[in-house]
């Protein structure tokens, strides 16, 4: 019997364990997949927004403005990958530019700080790489960047180390309501919990359905992306928005949080909610909307993916108790500016939980701060040497692209809410992320994964249920 089941293990899911570790209670995060933040999260711009764009009086321009700020506090106890450089969006035309005047008042009525309007001639002098058609560009100081899925594990992992369990492929096919307890049906068995927090992203609308009737609608809308080599990174250095339309901010080019540079996404209603496909049509899109913010992006991209976002029919986030239903919330709807809204968003669910009759003691064992990440070449000669005398692992370089030890990677495995994969040893360390994309490491990072798993080469995935990599020796 647990306190607290929540379904899925995303951004938002990951931060409500988080927050729920805090205090003594026996929660678990039930995930469908192989890994935490394996689906939506894992496909997020990386964009720590400062509010500006959101309707005043909705739960995304209050939540968003409560949760930027606190990443600096979340970022640095986790040991996460964080800068606060600002944003400019950018208007082209007479048009775009009176749009911006209207996004600057809002962003006044939603107390955004930092915020101002600013000419060609001052944009020029900052971002000299931008497109000589920039007429104006809202400049904000509080926007920033973040490493999404790293958040979102980090915040697994303290989750775990405070108390919380996390079931890996543990797929939720029915919830009933029994004598005032929830049982959560999986392909993995039968949990109990006396409260449920539904946070399964694209997929949040069904799980709310194996409860009760249909209360709102999810739609998917799939946003395809570039990534760029570290080279490029310096061509922008804040997060370059574009006036944004009715489906979203728009074409964004970025800088991450490691050093390379974004650009995406576009946006397509679509209705399978598994598709991430990447396409011919829409990588062209992305390049071509682009460069009415950067008008030459240097042919030097070294991958591409796409995600899946949220959109509830609701135009704003659901986070509510049903009434039917008491101990059951619905955290739905998560979509921009999800990401940067779910620290508060932990906190606005506690206090759901609370009125719902929660009661919460104070975790006295509770540890903020996870043990830190070893970044080998981050490393002085003095401190790298200690570090292999104690373990020569961390003298063998496995991903040449990134400067990936053998220790890190190990050290990457054996953490709780550790990785289980190649990807996931990719987004916790980014063994794997660099130019060649795994090519020379991923054969390694196989041979590492089966030693310390004790598991056969030929069982390790490459990501979720069914990538394998290898069938056997030759």
């Amino acid at each position: 019997m647990y306190d607290i089941a929540i379904i899925g293990g995303g951004i938002t899911g990951c931060f409500i364990a988080r927050q729920l570790s805090r205090y003594e209670l026996k929660t678990v995060i039930l995930e469908k997949n192989d890994d935490v933040a394996d689906e939506t999260t894992k496909a997020n711009s990386g964009i720590v927004h400062s509010g500006y764009d959101a309707k005043p009086g909705t739960l995304k321009a209050e939540l968003n403005r409560l949760g930027n700020p606190m990443f600096e506090q979340v970022c640095s106890d986790l040991d996460v990958a964080f800068q606060r450089n600002g944003s400019l969006t950018i208007a082209t035309n007479d048009e775009e530019t009176a749009f911006l005047r209207e996004l600057y008042e809002r962003g006044l009525a939603n107390k955004i700080p930092q915020i101002s309007l600013i000419s060609s001639d001052v944009i020029q002098k900052i971002e000299p790489n931008l497109n000589h058609n920039v007429q104006y560009a809202l400049l904000t100081g509080t926007a920033g960047i973040v490493d999404p899925f790293g958040l979102a594990i980090a915040l697994a992992e303290n989750a775990v180390d405070n108390g919380a369990e996390l079931k890996l492929q543990t797929q939720v096919t029915g919830i009933s309501l029994r004598n005032g307890v929830y049982e959560l049906q999986t392909d993995n068995g039968v949990y109990r919990a006396k409260y449920v927090i539904n946070c399964a992203g694209v997929h949040a609308d069904k799980v709310n359905e194996l409860l009760c009737p249909a209360s709102f609608r999810i739609v998917p809308r799939k946003g395809e992306y570039l990534v760029y080599d570290k080279k490029c990174a310096s061509l922008v250095t804040r997060v370059i928005f574009q006036c944004p339309s009715s489906k979203g901010k728009g074409v964004l080019v970025s800088p991450t949080a490691h050093g390379n540079l974004l650009v995406g996404p576009n946006s397509t209603e679509i209705s399978d909610k598994d598709d991430v496909a990447t396409t011919p049509c829409g990588i062209e899109e992305i390049i071509s909307v682009a460069a009415k913010s950067v008008e030459k992006l240097p042919n030097l991209p070294i991958t591409n993916f796409a995600g899946l976002r949220a959109t509830a029919d609701t135009n704003d986030f659901i986070i509510e108790e049903l009434k039917t239903h008491k101990g059951f919330v619905n955290v739905a709807g998560i979509e921009s500016p999800g990401l940067t809204a779910s620290p508060a968003i932990a906190e606005y669910v506690i206090e759901i939980l609370k009125s719902s009759g929660l009661q919460l003691k104070e975790n006295p064992k509770f540890n903020p701060k996870r043990k830190p990440m070893i970044h080998f070449m981050e490393l002085s000669d003095e401190q790298r040497n200690e570090l292999i005398n104690k373990d020569r692992r961390f003298g063998r370089i496995i991903c040449r692209c990134e400067n990936i030890t053998e220790g890190e990677i190990v050290d990457a495995i054996g953490r709780n809410a550790g990785a289980r994969s190649v990807d996931g040893v990719k987004r916790r360390i980014r063994a794997g992320m660099g130019r060649c994309q795994g090519g020379f490491c991923a054969p390694r990072v196989i041979e590492i994964l089966a030693r310390e798993l004790g598991k056969d080469e030929t069982e390790i995935l490459k990501d979720g249920r069914g990538t394998y990599i290898t069938t056997g020796k030759n």
